[in-house]
């Protein structure tokens, strides 16, 4: 794991409070700690604890799992020999996550069989505790989970996915390494009055078929605005795939809720590094936003570290898609031996059935370590959701390398895999944007095709595009000049076309100096 904090807020925020009269508190009680359970169980909990206030969550713990930093916290590992599963070869194992650091809250986890949930006990001597000179309680509890799997080969278990710090968890594809993370829910991103973090309180995890590439992991969410019930099924390989089952029942209206929420890192990159000292190219888990809108278009959106909070709305209605993306693959492009940004994956929202008119809402917050998460996005449905009420989100989450609509069944328009700016010689204040559009359409242009750069800017004034083939790439360049005058925020838009329309995705930016 990674040290990430997002800015807005306490990223961990939000413990572990009891359930009174909940499966979760009845199934610790020692004289009937199993009970039934079926697909419904945690929606009928979540439906239950809406109508009640919603309950402080305890922190306690021994003062040094309290009082630990990250290095020390990092060194508490779960012996993998006692890994759920293991004895019996199935396809999974689960291996737990201790309390301490910012993983405060006790959080209980349950293996679900033939239609039963028994409580998963907690045990000091499965972690290397050794060292912290602490007396720990034989009820503990857990933090969390992770689920290993034969990801990139069949004689090994890698750690597949983590649940783990209020609704946050992440997941890898093969040959990927940790990057961006999703949330169950975000609430008040980057509001005024502050983030509320909704907490998963409780996990369920079915115990996999031995013969079966997939697993089913339940969730009960809670905050002071929402419950919620949430079934992951989890599919690992090339792409690991999640679908996403989730029902909501608000306490409170909630204009500011945010659905299928990302959590991304961007530093630099060479489209934004005015004012980095770095030997990197480029440092960042993504870099960009992609929409596959309700009306068909294609969008990338490069992300920036901008100098003030930014938010930008992309209003829509029944989206096929969004996902924070990572494009550049090549180890050249960051030079980092450490990090492997190269290995990191996007995460593609893919919505099932028809979400309405809302907005992808992007969130770009100041940085200047990478150590902080300081991207976010989600979907925002356009009329509040009301107390009282129940609604369904049922989405796929696709933890992906490749750049194109993971999933997709249409062909993709020739996307903007390059983008780069600089200061234009001899025209004070101008900027030069060079970008590189490949694939689609655009690639099987014949030789003499004229295809058309149309670009703009909301202010300030564009000048000199060109467009011409790039021979050294097989790519489309396209170049042009942004006078900005005394202006302090500009929109930009590009894309090219010919006489039958689009050719590429449009490429928006936001320019700041």
């Amino acid at each position: 794991m990674k040290r990430r904090a997002l800015i807005t807020g306490l990223m961990m925020a939000g413990l572990m409070p009891t359930i009174p009269g909940s499966l979760s508190d009845r199934a610790e009680a020692a004289d009937d700690p199993v009970r039934p359970f079926d697909d419904t169980t945690v929606r009928r909990m979540a439906r239950e604890m809406a109508t009640k206030p919603f309950s402080p969550p305890d922190e306690r713990l021994p003062g040094p799992l309290s009082d630990l930093s990250y290095d020390a916290y990092r060194r508490i590992q779960y012996d993998a020999g006692r890994s759920l599963w293991r004895p019996e070869g199935l396809p999974f194992q689960m291996q737990p996550f201790h309390r301490g650091f910012l993983f405060r809250p006790r959080v209980p986890l349950f293996e679900v069989a033939n239609g039963r949930a028994a409580p998963i006990r907690y045990d000091a001597s499965a972690f290397s505790l050794g060292d912290l000179g602490v007396s720990v309680p034989d009820d503990l509890g857990f933090a969390g989970f992770r689920l290993t799997h034969p990801l990139n080969r069949p004689d090994h278990f890698d750690e597949v996915a983590a649940f783990v710090g209020a609704s946050y968890f992440r997941a890898i594809g093969q040959g990927h390494v940790y990057g961006l993370s999703a949330r169950g829910l975000a609430i008040a991103t980057a509001e005024r009055g502050g983030e509320e973090f909704p907490i998963f309180r409780a996990f369920w995890l079915q115990r996999p078929q031995a013969q079966g590439n997939s697993m089913v992991v339940h969730a009960l969410l809670d905050s002071p605005s929402t419950t919620g019930a949430y079934r992951f099924t989890i599919r690992p390989g090339a792409d690991t795939v999640f679908d996403v089952e989730s029902v909501l029942y608000p306490r409170v209206d909630m204009p500011t809720a945010g659905i299928a929420p990302l959590t991304s890192m961007f530093l630099l990159s060479p489209l934004d590094r005015l004012g980095t000292d770095d030997y990197r190219t480029a440092v960042h888990d993504s870099d960009g936003l992609m929409l596959s809108t309700g009306r068909g278009e294609a969008v990338w959106r490069p992300l920036a570290n901008p100098r003030e909070l930014q938010v930008s709305v992309f209003a829509d209605a029944n989206p096929r898609g969004f996902g924070l993306m990572q494009r550049r693959r090549s180890f050249r492009d960051y030079n980092d031996l450490e990090a492997r940004y190269d290995r990191r994956p996007g995460c593609w929202v893919e919505p099932i059935g028809d979400w309405g008119e809302g907005a992808v809402h992007l969130v770009e917050i100041p940085t200047k370590e990478e150590i902080h998460d300081n991207i976010a996005a989600f979907w925002r449905p356009r009329t509040p959701l009301r107390a009282g009420q129940e609604y369904s989100f049922v989405y796929r989450l696709h933890w992906a390398s490749a750049a194109a609509f993971p999933g997709g069944g249409r062909p993709p328009p020739a996307q903007f895999e390059e983008a780069s700016q600089g200061a234009k010689l001899g025209t004070a204040g101008a900027r030069l944007f060079v970008l590189e559009a490949k694939g689609g359409r655009l690639g099987a242009l014949p030789e003499g095709a004229k295809p058309v750069l149309d670009v703009s800017a909301s202010v300030g004034r564009v000048l000199n595009p060109l467009l011409q083939r790039n021979e050294e790439t097989g790519a489309w360049r396209a170049s042009f000049e942004l006078v900005p005058g005394n202006e302090r925020l500009i929109e930009l838009r590009a894309l090219l076309r010919d006489e039958g329309g689009p050719l590429s995705e449009t490429w928006l930016f936001r320019w700041t100096p």
